[in-house]
Parts: C-alpha cells; structure tokens; sequence
C-alpha cells in the first residue's frame, strides 16, 4: 500500500515523485521503462522565452529540474538580453544522455521513493475516489492517490507519409486502454499531436554555411542554490541557417504526401498552434522566403544533430530531399526522420486549481494528458500536483498560485479556464503581470511558498531573507549616495553620450535614466553588494513606476479573486445569462468572480447577472 503513485516517468512524472517522496510520502513512480525516466524525445533544450522562467520558478519551489540541466547542459543562454526584464529568459542546450541519468540518480536517493517497471492500464475506483491502478497483468497495486503523467503514451500513433503505427516516440508499446477507461469514467478524452523534425549526422554538416549560435559569456544558472558547473569555454555551440526556395517547393510539391495534408485521412488530432511543422509554415506563411532553423547538439557522447524548426509528417524519401536542400545540409546524413504522432489528452477544464480532477477524487494529472506541450510545461505541472497531492494527505489546503505570483499559476489557471484547442504553450504574452514575473526574482515571488510546503530548508530561506535585506539596504544606500556634476563626470557623461546632469543627483534618480546602468555609474563609486543585488536593485529604480502600477492591478484582480462563487451554484438559475455563457460556466465551475470573468465567451453583462444573482440568493455582494 502505496500513499501516492505516480504513473509515467516523464518531466511531470520526476517532479510530482520528487517532491512527494522529499516531503516524507511513500511513493511509487510506475514507468514503462526506467531508461526513459527523464527522456527528451524532442527538442534537446531546457527553457526558452517565458519556460525558462517557469525552471526558476520551479527551483524555487524546490523542485528539481532547474538543478539537474545545471549539472548537465551543453551551453546556457539568456534570450532577450538587448529586452527589457520581462521577457529575458534563460535557455540551456541539454545532454539526453547525461540530463537523464542525472535526474535518475537523484530520483534513487530518496528514501521514500521507489520505481517500478510496469504498465497502467486502469484505475482502482471505489464511489468515485480512486484507490489505486490496474497493471496491463491485471496486478492491483493500492495507494490513497493516483497523478497521471502519461505525456504522449496514450493511445498513441507514429505519423510518418501515408503510414500509421500505433507505438510511443521510441518505438515502445503506449498504453491501449487507459484513455478508453478514463472515458467510461467521465473524462471527455482530446486527440492532439505534435512532431519532431529529423537528427543529422554532425560529421556530414558543412558548418561553414551556417552561422554559429554559442553560448554566453557569462556564468549563468536556473538554480538559486547551485554554483555554475561547467566552463564558459567548454560549451558547445548551435548553429543556424534557413530553409530556401528550393526546400519550399519540394514541400508545396509534395504536400499530399505528408501524413497531415492528405497522405493520411483519418487524422483527429490537432497539432500545436506555436511550434507548426515545417510543412505548416510553408503554407501559412508563404510570403516568407525563408524560415529559421537551429541546428542543436543533443549530446556530447554522440553525433546526433537536432534539426529545430523543420518537424515534418513527410515520406522518409521526401525529407532526403528537403533536407539537402538547406544550406550545410548537401550532404547531411539522416540518423532519424521526423514524424508526427497522435495521442489522447483530457480536456482541462475538467480540472481543480490543485490539478485534482473534478471527475474522480484523489485522482491527479499533470503535463501532456492535460493538454500542454514542452518539458517545462510538463515539470512545473507535475510538481504542483505532487505539493497538492501530499497536502491533501497531511489535510492542509492545496497551494494554488495566482497569476500574479508565477507563470505556474497562469499556465494552470489558463487549462482550467479557458481549456484548449491545441497543445499548450506558455508564452510571455499570456501573463498580464509579466513584469512582475521575471526570471530574475522567481525566488522572492516563490521560495517562501516552497518553504511552506516542505520543499525549501532553513538554509535555502535564510539566503532568501538575507537577499531580501540586502536589497532593501541597497535600495537605501542608492538614494543616499549622490553624484555631483564635476568636470571629469561631465566627460564620462559627454563620452558616453548621455545627458549631463545639472545638479546633483543621488544613484537613485540616476537610475531612473533609461540609459544609466549600474555598471556605469560604478565609474564613480563601487557599489558595496553583489551582482545579484545589484540587477535587483537596478530593476527596480528603472522600472519602479511601471512595477507599482501592475501591482496596483494586481491588487483589483485579487479582490475579485476573494469574491467566492457558491459550488453548489445552480447556473440554469441565473436568469438572461448568455446561453454560451451558461454552457461555459457550468463546464469549468469557476469558484471566484475573478475566474469567471477570464472565461472565453462569458462577457462583463454576463459577469454583472451573475454578481446580481449571487448577492439576492447568496447574500454576497459581488458586484
């Protein structure tokens, strides 16, 4: 008898093991195969625009993905560093063979975890709760709480020309009845898919045609706790180059041969909208001439290259001949076609704020059977759900993030809102209060959250509360120390070309300049704290006005958020409601006002009925 299991090995899976078993659960992580525990079947990279501020934010709880691509990346990056705060977001090229083992070595460290190779083809359901799962040998293993982290292995299908093959991203048996099972349960079951594009020998790329993409030279980590553990020098860098003319006519051409535009016409599954294949950008955007590729090193042990951006459905023969047609690529040698495949999901809406189904009782799901897509999307889902799911255990309330406080909270806020029609992708321009979400500060935002929760030590919150002291006493020290207008200020001033000031002005004011950086006033005076302290600091004074104002929104957004909607609501009740805003109201249950009102196709005059209705039969006065 098992507290908790989790089912499926994937990034979602790791986190909701790890932090169940950290916080003293005994856990059971159920894996098809435990050589895919932490597996990458697709891009070979951690982060990107607004994930990479999801693995800090994760770290930050205590999770562990940020920690593990630390210890094994292959180059590390900060996008948008030319952009302003809010949408900088650091990248990191992974190692597939060196990101998994290290993620499995520290899942086996944990006393209160242990793996199991098996297949789940059923739950254990007693008066709608779920007692455990059904193994594909019929074994029954019991648990007070069962989190579903299947990713793509439900019911999954290989995509490749006129070809369908019913088997997960490696070749492995998916599983055949889970989906079916969860149906006769009441999940309403969604068809997705999504692809990858094809690995090339690195030995037969012609490197000189492509441009060179390497990392920073700057240490860089997602960890807050963690050193950096590699050499700027030793990183390995990508490359770029684009598709041509010649690469969209053998697409246009061959088009009816691809799996998704007629070779194949029983396709249900919708691709993600975000990151389209290659045969989709060419239809598309056909007024583009060219499309961008990244050419990714997915290991330092072997010589796979990572072909992104040029996921195809496409004939193996077909792609032979698009690939050659990209500069570098005359000769390439294709190690792995692409393909698409095809696989069940659940619709999100039927979904808690907690990732707790409103279906089943103890019954979790995090990552790709919610509808998402990407790795980090996957982890931070997975994490929650293990937080959740052991707060239920221990009787505490769930932790639920709000918008305000993390794009974990937009993203799962999003699903269980506003649902989906395609894979899920976190981007920056989801979060209205993505100023106050930035990469740099995911530690102030969350780290006392993962204190609370069990994930975060003395250590770990006695460094944050020192780094919070440190800020404010900068911050004190900034508007004390003044720069007074001398003749060698005025040259530095003049060199630089910025405006020269005409009085005195303490760093603080100076910093409120959108040309003046820390680092150049540090020409006059030192400042006496670290670097870290430093980029807070400078944030803040620059960006103060702009920061207030999105707190000052966030608080009104907060007020509603306290404005409760009654479970037991009765929404065929509430007179003059839109019909489509009834449907909706009753599919997701928002429980606060706040909820309500960010669901698609439930208008303000929707809003104002309902707060009306609530205040006659509830006596809450919501308006």
């Amino acid at each position: 008898m098992y507290e908790i299991i989790v089912v499926g090995g994937g990034h979602a899976g790791c986190e909701a093991a790890y932090a169940s078993a950290r916080k003293g659960h005994k856990t059971l992580l159920i894996t098809s195969n435990i050589k895919n525990i932490a597996d990458m079947p697709c891009n070979p990279h951690i982060g990107g625009s607004a994930k990479g501020i999801v693995v800090r934010e994760i770290d930050a709880l205590g999770g562990i993905m940020g920690k593990v691509a630390d210890k094994t990346h292959l180059q590390i990056k900060m996008l948008n560093r030319a952009k302003g705060p809010a949408v900088q977001s650091l990248r990191a090229q992974g190692d597939k063979i060196a990101y998994p083992e290290e993620m499995l070595k520290t899942l086996k460290s944990l006393d209160n975890l242990e793996i199991k190779e098996a297949m789940v083809e059923d739950l254990i359901v007693e008066n709608n709760t779920v007692k455990g799962v059904i193994l594909e040998n019929n074994e029954k293993v019991e648990s007070n709480i069962v989190i579903l982290t299947t990713g793509t292995y439900l019911k999954a299908d290989i995509l490749v020309g006129n070809t369908r093959t019913r088997q997960g991203p490696h070749g492995e048996k998916p599983s055949l009845h889970l989906s079916d099972k969860l149906r006769d349960y009441g999940f309403e079951i969604k068809r997705l898919k999504t692809g990858t594009p094809q690995r090339i020998d690195r030995k037969t790329i012609d490197f000189s045609k492509t441009r060179v993409e390497p990392g920073d030279d700057k240490y860089l980590t997602f960890s807050f706790d963690l050193e950096p553990q590699y050499k700027i020098e030793d990183q390995i860098p990508c490359h770029l180059t684009y598709t041509t003319e010649e690469t969209h006519r053998i697409i246009r051409e061959n088009l009816n041969k691809s799996s998704m535009y007629g070779a194949l016409d029983d396709i249900e599954g919708i691709g993600p909208r975000y990151c389209p294949s290659i045969e989709d950008k060419v239809v598309r955007f056909s007024d583009k001439e060219r499309h961008q590729l990244f050419i990714e090193p997915e290991s330092r042990y072997y010589d796979d290259m990572y072909l992104q951006g040029f996921s195809t459905s496409m004939p193996p023969e077909i792609q032979e001949l698009m690939v050659h047609s990209l500069p570098g690529f005359e000769n390439a040698k294709i190690l792995k076609y692409g393909y698409a495949i095809e696989y069940d999901a659940i619709y999100p809406t039927q979904l808690k704020a907690s990732l707790e189904t409103k279906v089943l009782e103890n019954l979790f799901t995090a990552g790709q059977i919610n509808g998402t897509s990407g790795y980090e999307e996957a982890a931070c889902q997975g994490l929650m759900a293990g937080i959740n799911a052991s707060l239920k255990l221990e009787g505490k309330e769930p932790l639920v993030l709000k918008r305000n406080e993390a794009y974990i909270g937009v993203l799962i806020d999003d699903l269980i809102t506003k649902g989906i029609r395609d894979p899920y992708r976190l981007l920056t321009s989801r979060a209205e209060f993505r100023l106050l979400l930035r990469s740099d500060n995911a530690d102030l935002r969350l780290r006392r959250h993962g204190y609370e929760v069990g994930l975060i030590d003395e250590e770990q919150i006695a460094r944050l509360n020192k780094k919070e002291q440190d800020i404010k006493e900068c911050i004190e020290w900034a508007k004390e120390q003044k720069l007074k207008v001398t003749k060698d200020v005025e040259k530095t001033f003049e060199e630089n070309k910025y405006s020269i000031p005409q009085a005195t002005l303490s760093f603080e004011q100076l910093l409120g300049r959108p040309e003046i950086t820390v680092e150049f006033l540090e020409q006059f005076t030192k400042f006496p704290y670290d670097d870290e302290i430093k980029e807070q600091v400078e944030i803040y004074l620059k960006y103060k006005g702009y920061i207030e104002k999105s707190y000052k929104e966030a608080e009104k957004m907060l007020k509603l958020e306290k404005k409760q909607i009654p479970a037991d609501i009765d929404y065929d009740k509430v007179n003059n409601i839109a019909s489509e805003a009834r449907q909706k109201l009753k599919e997701v249950r928002p429980t606060t006002i706040a909820q309500a009102i960010r669901i698609s196709g439930v208008n303000p005059s929707d809003i104002s009925i309902l707060s009306v209705y609530l205040k006659k039969e509830y006596g809450k006065d919501e308006s």
